[in-house]
């Protein structure tokens, strides 16, 4: 048979690394192929040789039968492939019509031809239901619809593979659903599609087959439509997935965290945080939805000290905090998990111990006479490694060398052995696979169980769901809506709709 997509024996190796260990792939025109696997399985790089950004040590790349070799994307791109990356590759002060053109210009006298670009950018959106504005600044567009300008780039190219990579990470439920609707279509007319995601329901609902890598190897590939996520997971960590963690009734305490009115500005003078209040208390998870950019971020960072507020006040267990420094706040009882580890959360140049003591540094025993105790690092570090399941080879270990689900333990760890009153956490599994998700999920609880607040920012609904006590929903800065996880109503299509800023209530939440 000849597949529309064919890899035979593909292997890459890294210094220290075997990321593709002989694999092959076999995908078949019109199919829509779904690729997971754990946090370092080697699903990325596979499709980056694919793509031509990586070139394999060895193996074939076979397009409808015939023998390619890419030297570069547009070796890949000249033969009808396309790929939408994880964060768009667009130029957010052009247009629409700009950005999909760029690099196949359509000229008339040596000039660009904007307008013959709109019209055939505006015929092409109208074929396949893309609903765009040609002529729109991308800066200005939701996300959502700068995806469709991702996929009109290749479809305007006459991708007749398409590679999407996490492609709804930062989608509404109701954005979601539009894109599989576009997916079904263009897999009808005939192009073939691999869709990398982490999001199982996704994989069930979307795909005609999975493959699942695990350890630069190919585990399996499944048939959608005869298996299930229980045993795709099992292919994935090889071991049983709880994917619904038994959530106890606690005792609601005393505020923990007090935000009123608060306003943040950035320097232009636009407002992205605007008068918001809220409050977390003792033994509650309090989560905050929404889609990415809509004040989410500058609210955590005021919050956490690394933005300065513009009105309103905040207090960490009755503590006003509004403009103290970073320490002060640690001090009275605020640790964070931020949603970038490599670049906020870790020194990734460092050790793994030495990620590990930072903010005990000062304190005994790691620090003796202001001079650090190696032997208190090493017993202090080896304890965390040990109940965090943290894979390392040994405490010294570069941290930069680990995957992104052991990164993610080493600042959870971290963070969680302050044991303050109140955790921050943005984003805590993000890019981390469903092993490790099940084990930060169930310290959260831990934590909150221990009788600690906990403030959850996620992208991930279900996430949201399955954890918060409280849902709050932040659309353009403010705070659009509060719900109760437990009601029937509380659904991933109302939140998303709230998201959306589609219907809001007519209060702010109370205080």
């Amino acid at each position: 048979m000849t597949y529309a997509i064919e890899l035979r024996g593909i292997v890459k190796r890294f210094p220290g690394v075997l990321a593709n260990d002989h694999i092959d792939l076999q995908v078949e025109k019109s199919e829509i192929r779904a690729l997971v696997g754990e946090n370092g399985a080697g699903k990325t790089t596979l499709m980056r040789i694919l793509y031509g950004l990586y070139q394999p040590d060895e193996g074939e790349i076979l397009l409808d039968g015939n023998k390619q070799v890419f030297h570069s994307p547009m070796d890949a791109i000249r033969t009808g492939l396309g790929m939408v990356h994880q964060h768009f590759m667009l130029f957010p002060s052009l247009s629409v019509s700009e950005n999909i053109i760029f690099g196949s210009e359509i000229t008339r006298a040596g000039f660009v031809d904007i307008e013959n670009a709109h019209s055939r950018v505006q015929q092409l959106a109208d074929q396949y239901g893309l609903r765009v504005d040609p002529k729109a600044r991308v800066g200005s567009l939701p996300v959502g619809v700068r995806q469709r300008v991702e996929i009109l780039k290749m479809l305007y190219r006459e991708a007749q593979t398409l590679i999407l990579d996490e492609p709804t990470a930062v989608l509404t439920p109701q954005e979601r659903d539009g894109l599989f609707v576009i997916l079904r279509e263009l897999a009808r007319q005939g192009r073939t599609i691999i869709f990398i995601t982490h999001k199982l329901n996704e994989v069930m609902d979307i795909s005609d087959n999975a493959t699942v890598l695990r350890g630069g190897k190919v585990s399996g590939t499944l048939k959608t439509a005869e298996t299930s996520p229980e045993e795709i997971s099992r292919l994935m960590v090889g071991r049983e997935v709880l994917f619904r963690i038994q959530k106890s009734e606690t005792v609601i305490g005393e505020p923990v965290l007090g935000v009123k009115n608060l306003e943040v500005t950035n320097e232009a003078g636009r407002r992205l945080v605007k008068d918001v209040s809220l409050t977390v208390r003792q033994g509650e998870i309090v989560g905050i939805a929404g889609v990415a950019g809509n004040g989410q971020s500058e609210l955590v960072e005021a919050l956490t000290g690394l933005r300065t507020t513009d009105g309103g006040t905040i207090h960490i267990q009755g503590t006003d905090i509004t403009h103290a420094p970073v320490d002060d706040r640690r001090r009275t009882g605020l640790t964070y998990i931020p949603e970038d580890r490599g670049h906020v959360g870790l020194a990734t140049e460092a050790s793994v111990s030495d990620n590990l003591i930072m903010g005990y540094h000062r304190d005994q025993p790691i620090s003796r006479n202001l001079l650090l105790s190696n032997p208190s690092i090493r017993a202090f570090s080896q304890d965390l490694i040990d109940r965090f399941g943290i894979k390392i080879s040994q405490i010294r270990e570069k941290t930069a060398n680990l995957s992104g689900g052991n990164l993610q333990k080493v600042v959870l760890a971290r963070e969680l052995a302050h044991n303050s009153a109140l955790l921050i956490a943005e984003q805590p599994t993000r890019g981390v696979d469903v092993g490790s998700i099940e084990f930060i999920h169930q310290e959260l609880l831990n934590y909150r169980e221990a009788g600690k607040g906990i403030l959850l920012i996620s992208a991930e609904l279900s996430e949201i769901l399955a954890l918060s006590d409280r849902i709050l929903v932040m659309y353009e800065g403010e705070i659009v809506g509060e719900l109760e996880p437990k009601e029937p109503e509380t659904t991933e299509e109302r939140l998303g709709l709230y998201m959306a800023g589609a219907i809001r209530d007519q209060a702010v939440p109370a205080v």
